[in-house]
């Protein structure tokens, strides 16, 4: 049986950075209409039954409802069994059981905050982000009915993986040699000293910068490494700056309509699976894909670590071109 997972997240795109900047702002409604194009999308090429988080704004249930009443569902669609909690618990529970059950791919609609999440859990299940966040490098802007098609592709089993997906960097954050947390795409530290509303902004507090990729395309602070050089998917690096500081001098998109200008040092290179050491001289929080989560003070040891372990990234474009090649499309 063909299964999709699909994970809306109705809290992504709400946070400070819509006051500080001029991010596109994306309703629940429009998710809404995003889940209805994927299931459309999928279902017209083989899906059997979709897998969808609850949430609540019972995103689910009103695309389910609405296909129904207009008698477009030909699929079966499935809640999943958990008790919502309104809180990113959601978001790990419900990648936990996806990854759990073996679907054929998930779908995550969210940001870079979204999608960490279910890379914490979703280790073997093939993965699409759906960008409706803030500053998003990980997840994608992309029609929700090619989304769904791509996952029809890859949930039928016909093709092989190697050729439109990767296993991601992600960036491993210890303190004193306990492990902390994860980073799909950046590892800020800032001497700020309250989580607040958890979203990081602010560039005068910002004081070190870790990515596991970037490019000059992106928006977020990632891209304050992307505009001095390119790090993809493949490459078996990352990149480490210390910025407010240095000879160099450059210009950086770190928010939707917002180019600051960037002082640093030098760009230094951190391969995969070799510890880049960082002395606390200051107290602070260190925010990962654009929100504050690991606190450390003074004198402590933060190691960052990139490492291939995070899930298995679907190349929407290169998917469709593998399904095409192998008359994915042909009506037999």
């Amino acid at each position: 049986m063909s299964t999709v997972g699909i994970i809306a997240n109705p809290a992504s795109g709400k946070d400070i950075r819509r006051l500080v900047s001029h991010a596109t702002v994306i309703d629940n409604n429009e998710k809404v209409n995003i889940i209805e194009r994927i299931i459309l999308g999928s279902q017209k090429f083989g899906v059997d039954k979709i897998y969808i988080m609850p949430d609540y704004f019972v995103m689910g249930y009103r695309v389910r409802d609405k296909l129904l009443l207009s008698e477009e569902l030909h699929v079966d669609i499935e809640m999943l069994d958990m008790k919502i909690k309104a809180s990113p618990e959601d978001t790990e529970r419900a990648a936990e059981i996806l990854e759990e059950m073996g679907v054929g791919c998930v779908v995550v609609i969210g940001g870079d905050g979204t999608n960490r999440l279910v890379a914490k859990h979703l280790k073997t299940v093939p993965l699409i982000g759906v960008s409706t966040g803030t500053n998003n490098a990980y997840p994608q802007m992309l029609e929700g009915t090619v989304v769904g098609m791509a996952a029809a592709a890859i949930a039928s089993g016909r093709f092989n993986h190697e050729l439109s997906c990767c296993k991601d960097k992600i960036i491993e954050i210890y303190r004193n040699d306990e492990f902390k947390d994860i980073a799909l795409i950046d590892a800020v530290i800032s001497d700020e000293i309250y989580i607040g509303a958890k979203a990081i902004w602010d560039m005068e507090h910002i004081k070190h910068i870790v990515v596991s990729k970037c490019h000059p395309a992106s928006i977020g602070f990632s891209t304050i490494i992307g505009v001095i050089r390119r790090i993809d998917d493949l490459d078996d690096f990352g990149g480490s700056l210390r910025i407010n500081g240095g000879a160099k001098k450059f210009y950086a998109p770190v928010a939707a309509g917002t180019i600051v200008e960037v002082s640093s040092d030098e760009l230094e290179l951190i391969e995969v699976d070799e510890p880049f050491l960082w002395n606390a001289a200051f107290k602070g929080i260190i925010a990962v894909d654009g929100e504050r989560e690991v606190r450390f003070d003074k004198g402590d040891r933060i190691i960052f670590k990139i490492s291939r372990k995070g899930p298995v990234h679907v190349d929407v474009k290169k998917t469709l071109e593998v399904a095409q090649s192998g008359g994915f499309f042909l009506i037999k």
